[in-house]
Parts: structure tokens; C-alpha cells; sequence
């Protein structure tokens, strides 16, 4: 094993958002500490999370987990939304935001997401960069506690675990939502499950257990996992299940629940045309949306637009050759970052690029990929206007209206916002209600349906009068 050097201690500019009683390097001897660098935008980050709830669960006597938060976005400076993205991912660890990146450059952390692994004996023993280290960490940690014990240093106690939670709601994170003429399906995210209401919120069905898991079955005997996108295709309603890094189908008839690809964890297999699609491990898949007898899948873990066709029961990639960027062209060709939401306008596929904080548009003719909105991943802010100088703030839904106009939840800048494909004009709608990082747009019955995700509601606005109302969900 190599030299190991001293961790740097906890800064004083650390902003710790869900304790009162900040962790120190030096209260912390004794334990082996694991510090997860992340930023809550990141899918690879997020992929990382279940790694560190089984760590703090298996070496609960010894282990103790601390997340450092690393803003890429201005809207992430602010604290607030990070202890948001705390609670809506379960964290129960002390975290810190660290807005300056002062312990990021301390520690020589050069990427999101990173896990800094310190022995018992304050020292740094290793910096693991990436997602897919869970083995590797797993090894090593076993080891540097073996190594307190035998040295008489390990401290068994538990660590403390530390939250403060949402207020108590019949929504939690809602994420993406589907109207229709006369009913509306939410993704209940953070309660891991969907629930199909009628458009004055009462709740008809709800599919989902209400805990993350991963089985098929009825109604609320299934589970899902932070469930996302949603696309109704003949009496089929598909759910991007993102938790599980799966597709979902729940039939509307008789409300039977299984799953159409992907294997419940998450992977980087690429799709082909005699595999299962349900053999297929993909990653993060975040949205979907439907046309005919095609299933359009935004896997945002892999920076991809597949197809599954439903009637031969076949997956295959559409566009973006996995790299994670900002390039047109036409299919593999072309690039993507973090593709978020899917929405169909004629013949066309209208993509979020959520990390690139771009509008993509992608022909279904001939699978070629142009970018509406957007100049690069580090590129974003809050400016209306022509569509070469307009910037957004990682985006998380649009919806098209038929006539050419793009509803945008510019989500990190808290605002609906709307695009006109004629004219390329870029305006804020001016609407009486503060919104916090929406994420869910929908389109019907004469209205703009948005999740409003951080305050866990679900808004009406009604597109003749521009009256907004906030939907009473219940039984």
C-alpha cells in the first residue's frame, strides 16, 4: 500500500447542511471515514449513493460517511437546494456544501463524483474517482478496519445519523406527469411510486409499493424505485424507472405491472437486436415517450436516445455515441449530456440535454440531432432572447405544443419558460408563483401541467386565462 499523508481537516468555510454538530478529521479517529464528492445534478453521482447507504449499513461499527457537495451550477451555491437533494435521495450522513471548493482542491479531487477513504488514524489512503467502485472500496475499507482493530484503535460505536426532513405531504419530489383529457398519472419519486389522479388531484389507483424496491405484480403489489418519465402507449402506461435503471409497464386495464427492459441494476450495456431487452443493464433511464408502436428511452446514465420497438420487441440505440457532450449529427454521431426528458412534435423527438442546459431536436426520419438551445456543459445561465444567445440552468422538462411552441422547466433558475421554433424567441412566462426546480411538464385539457419538485406540488395554469392553481392531491 502506498505512504498514506494526513487527510486535511474539515474547513471553517463548510457549510453543513443537515447537522448541528459538524464532524471533524480528529473526532473521527478511530473510524475508518468515507467522503463522497458529489454535485446533485450528476447521474454518475447519483449512481453512487446506493453504493455509500450499503457501506454505512454493513460497517455501521466502525465506518463512518460524509458527503462533501461541489456546485457546478451558481444555483447550487445556495445550501438550500442541497439539503433538498439530501432528503429527496434518502441521505441520512452529515453533509457539507462547499461552494468555494476548498476541501475539493485540498484533497486533489479532480471529478464528480469521488469517494476519499481515510483509515482510523486520520491518514488519506486512498481517492476513488468514478461510480463503479463498490468492490474496490469494499475491499479496502474491510481492510483498513482490520488494520484499526489490530492496532487497538477501532472505535465500535455507531455513527450518528443526521437529517432534517421535509414536512410531511401527500407528494414527495414528484418528478415527471402525464395528463390526458381527463386524467393525470405523477411520478411520486420519492414515495417510489406512480399514482394516476383525476385533474382535481384525487387519487384513483396508486401503482408502487410507496417503498424502493424492485418487483413486478398489481396496483401497490410493485415496486419501483424513484420512477420518472411517463408515456402512455395504447392501454399500456410506460414508467422510465430510474432508481432501477429499468423500463416499466403498467396496463391500464387491470393495473398488472412488469418490467420491458433492463435488469434492475444499473450498467452500460448497449442494446442488440437479438438480446432481451430485459437482459440489457442500462443506466439512469429518465425519461420516455411514445409514437406509434415505438417506445423513445432518454437513458440519461449513458448519454443515449434508444428505441424499443414494441411489436418485435427489440431495443437499439438511436443517437449519441455515450460521450458526454455537446455535438450534432445525425444518430451514434452525435453527442449528449445527460439526456433528461423527451418530448414528441410531429415527427420529431424534442430532448432536454439537462447537463449541457440545452433543447436538442432529433429527426425521426433520419435520427439527426440539432441543437435549439445551448453553447456547451459549462455554458448556462438565465437569458431570454434569440435561440444563439438564450441560456438556461440545467433544465429538467419541456413539453411541445403541435402549433411550435416548447414549454422548458428551467429548473435551476426556477422558471417556465417557453420557445418558439418560428421565430427562435426565448421568453419567461410571466406567472403569479414561485417555482422550485420544477421538473415535470405536461400539456392537455387547455392547461400546462408542471411538478413543481422541491415544493412538492403539483400546479395547474391554465393556458386561455393564465390562472394558476396549485391541485389538492388526496384521496
Amino acid at each position: 500500500m502506498n505512504a498514506r499523508i494526513s487527510a486535511p481537516e474539515f474547513s471553517p468555510a463548510l457549510e453543513w447542511i443537515n447537522t448541528d454538530q459538524p464532524p471533524s478529521i480528529e473526532t473521527l479517529r478511530g473510524r475508518v471515514v468515507l467522503l463522497g464528492f458529489w454535485t446533485f445534478d450528476c447521474v454518475n453521482c447519483i449512481n453512487t449513493l446506493p453504493d455509500l447507504r450499503y457501506f454505512e449499513n454493513k460497517y455501521h461499527d466502525g465506518l463512518s460517511v460524509i458527503g462533501v457537495h461541489t456546485p457546478k451550477y451558481t444555483y447550487q451555491r445556495d445550501s438550500a437546494p442541497v439539503l433538498k437533494a439530501a432528503n429527496r435521495h434518502h441521505i441520512r450522513y452529515p453533509v457539507a456544501n462547499d461552494p468555494g471548493f476548498e476541501l475539493w482542491q485540498a484533497y486533489g479531487v479532480q471529478s464528480w463524483p469521488t469517494i476519499a477513504v481515510i483509515d482510523a488514524r486520520g491518514q488519506l489512503a486512498a481517492l476513488l474517482p468514478g461510480e463503479g467502485r463498490r468492490q474496490e472500496a469494499d475491499t479496502l475499507i474491510g481492510h483498513l478496519l482490520d488494520e484499526a482493530a489490530a492496532g487497538d484503535l477501532r472505535v465500535y460505536e455507531s455513527g450518528v445519523s443526521t437529517i432534517r426532513p421535509e414536512p410531511r405531504m401527500p407528494l414527495r419530489f414528484p418528478g415527471k406527469l402525464l395528463a390526458t383529457d381527463s386524467n393525470l398519472w405523477i411520478a411520486d419519486s420519492a414515495h417510489n411510486r406512480v399514482l394516476e389522479c383525476n385533474h382535481d388531484g384525487r387519487i384513483l389507483r396508486q401503482f408502487g409499493s410507496g417503498n424502493p424496491g424492485y418487483w413486478d405484480g398489481r396496483n401497490q403489489d410493485s415496486g419501483f424505485a424513484d420512477p420518472q418519465g411517463l408515456a402512455i402507449i395504447k392501454d399500456a402506461l410506460y414508467v422510465a424507472d430510474t432508481g432501477n435503471h429499468a423500463v416499466r409497464r403498467i396496463r391500464l386495464l387491470n393495473g398488472e405491472v412488469d418490467t420491458v427492459a433492463g435488469t434492475g441494476v444499473a450498467g452500460c450495456d448497449l442494446p442488440g437486436e437479438q438480446l432481451d431487452p430485459t437482459k440489457v443493464a442500462m443506466s439512469a433511464p429518465a425519461d420516455v415517450a411514445g409514437l406509434g408502436d415505438k417506445l423513445y428511452i432518454a437513458v440519461s446514465g449513458q448519454n443515449q436516445l434508444w428505441q424499443l420497438d414494441l411489436t418485435h420487441n427489440k431495443l437499439s440505440v438511436l443517437a449519441g455515441n455515450g460521450q458526454l457532450a455537446l455535438n450534432d449529427g445525425d444518430g451514434v454521431a452525435a453527442s449528449f449530456a445527460q439526456p433528461t426528458c423527451l418530448s414528441v412534435i410531429g415527427q420529431q423527438l424534442v430532448v432536454v440535454d439537462a447537463a449541457a442546459s440545452a433543447i436538442r431536436l432529433m429527426r425521426l426520419l433520419d435520427n439527426h440531432v440539432s441543437t435549439l438551445i445551448g453553447a456547451g456543459l459549462y455554458d448556462f445561465g438565465n437569458a431570454n432572447g434569440k435561440r444563439d444567445t438564450a441560456r438556461l440552468q440545467h433544465p429538467l422538462a419541456a413539453c411541445a405544443d403541435p402549433r411550435g411552441l416548447i414549454f422548458i422547466a428551467d429548473s435551476y433558475n426556477g422558471k417556465i419558460k417557453a420557445l418558439n421554433m418560428r421565430s427562435g424567441e426565448l421568453r419567461t412566462l410571466n406567472l403569479p408563483y414561485r417555482f422550485q426546480e420544477p421538473a415535470g411538464l405536461s400539456l392537455a385539457a387547455g392547461a400546462l401541467w408542471i411538478a413543481n419538485t422541491n415544493a412538492h406540488e403539483i400546479v395547474r395554469v391554465d393556458l386561455g386565462s393564465g390562472q394558476v392553481k396549485r391541485l389538492t392531491i388526496g384521496e
